[in-house]
């Protein structure tokens, strides 16, 4: 991160706390993170804002400080990349979370976003939601499990060619855990 610009780490933990200018800012990097070709959910580009505003409505819906919320990181102003942690309430797995749609707009690569965004989902988990694992998904052919591994996550299973993006392009769906946190 150069010294002229500002990243801070914001939280969403209720709805009623996302207002409809970042509402728009969090959807129009989630088109362009799609389009990038980034695997958040939507594997199939070009997207629009109208297809993804329902997915990015339903999270923001569900949102609720001890099951679900959103990490956003912020330059200057700007919102450079987010995350979702969730906690699935049954008492048997109610100890870990998972991270969805991880991303970083493509304007902010390379300046450390995406790895910033995701030591403090590490912390956010740990010391607010008090959980004791961290669990995601990967898309293989993409070098998420590189970058996932540098942050300490160790793949837990694959799922063999789970993803059909075109016929003959088949990916696996890598299966990461952090623990503890």
């Amino acid at each position: 991160m150069s010294s002229h610009t500002s990243l801070h780490m914001r939280q969403i933990l209720r709805p009623q706390e996302i207002g409809d200018d970042l509402t728009r800012e969090l959807v129009d990097c989630w088109v362009t993170v799609s389009n990038a070709g980034g695997a958040v959910g939507f594997p199939f580009p070009p997207v629009t804002a109208a297809e993804v505003a329902p997915a990015a409505e339903q999270l923001i819906a569900g949102l609720d400080a001890g099951r679900s919320r959103l990490v956003l990181a912020v330059i200057d102003g700007v919102l450079a990349g987010w995350l979702n942690i969730r906690r699935d309430p049954h008492p048997l797995v109610a100890h870990w979370g998972t991270l969805h749609h991880v991303q970083s707009h493509p304007a902010y690569r390379g300046r450390g976003v995406g790895a910033a965004l995701m030591r403090h989902a590490r912390q956010v988990a740990r010391d607010e939601m008090g959980l004791e694992q961290l669990h995601l998904a990967a898309r293989s052919g993409m070098g998420l499990e590189e970058f996932y591994g540098r942050l300490g996550y160790k793949e837990i299973g694959r799922r063999q060619g789970a993803y059909r993006l075109a016929p003959g392009d088949d990916r696996d769906e890598i299966l990461m855990a952090l623990a503890p946190l």
